[in-house]
């Protein structure tokens, strides 16, 4: 089971998916699912396990719980892929939604809030909100929490400490080698107040250095445009900028990595080709 695994101290690495868009037509839709498919069997032989979202970026995304269930067959195990839930949904679909995870074999769900800037509003004021009722209806199911280390490092351990936080493991917000104060600042806060809970630092696949869609990704989370065009100018690739945030992460001792936005088409190809430069 993955918390299992993060409570160990063997570096856990796993893979962020984002499904299919709700707009697609119906063709188009079934030729995503089907990459996603073969993208979730393919990264489980590597024995990664695998987070799918729920509306990234504030838009509408298919029902990840639904076809995770239609297309994964039965013989992937379940507690290789951990869906995502935001509270951007009614509150009774969200406690249903968490009902068929467990209902059809699910281990773990990470429930987060949402951006609160686009898209629906969100059902509850705080994620731990959501979990706390999920956490009634179900509490069979291993819940994941967030942290964001970009935002005050002392208020953010005061989430993860608070008993209300309801989670058995958080994922942290983005986090890169080219501005890696954040990141100290939120482990030396750690060290100070031991978070009994294990969590995984995100890592964003950036795919080219365009500032106009480094712009745009800015404006969902923390971008560092200039240094990440830095990196590229010096000739590395997509798979050297992710290496080196890695190998910084693991530098300050961190040892549970979940790389984010791996081209759905190839993301078993593109995770090794990090993987061979660590």
């Amino acid at each position: 089971m993955l918390v299992d695994r993060l409570r160990e101290q063997t570096p856990v690495l796993t893979a962020e998916l984002r499904p299919p868009r709700a707009e697609l037509d119906a063709s188009e839709g079934m030729d995503a699912w089907i990459d996603t498919y073969h993208a979730i069997r393919r990264l489980s032989r590597q024995q990664v396990s695998v987070f799918l979202t729920d509306s990234a970026v504030g838009t509408q995304e298919e029902n990840n719980l639904r076809h995770l269930v239609a297309n994964l067959g039965r013989e992937l195990p379940r507690d290789m892929v951990v869906p995502f839930l935001t509270s951007k949904h009614s509150l009774d679909f969200c406690l249903s939604y968490a009902t068929q995870a467990r209902q059809h074999g699910f281990r773990s769900l990470v429930v987060l809030g949402g951006d609160k800037t686009v898209g629906r509003p969100r059902c509850v004021e705080h994620a731990w909100d959501l979990r706390q009722e999920i956490r009634k209806k179900e509490p069979d199911l291993i819940l994941g929490g967030w942290a964001n280390p970009h935002a005050a490092a002392t208020q953010q351990v005061d989430f993860l400490l608070d008993e209300r936080f309801c989670a058995e493991f958080y994922l942290t917000q983005v986090v890169s080698h080219v501005d890696l104060d954040p990141v100290k600042r939120f482990l030396a806060e750690i060290e100070r107040r031991p978070v009994p809970i294990p969590g995984m630092f995100c890592v964003f696949y950036y795919r080219s250095a365009s500032p106009k869609t480094l712009k745009i990704l800015s404006s969902f989370m923390p971008v560092p445009i200039q240094g990440l065009i830095d990196e590229f100018a010096t000739g590395a690739t997509a798979a050297d900028v992710c290496a080196r945030t890695i190998r910084a992460l693991r530098a300050e001792g961190v040892r549970h990595i979940c790389i984010c936005n791996l081209p759905m088409h190839d993301a078993s190809g593109v995770l090794s080709a990090i993987t061979s430069r660590l």
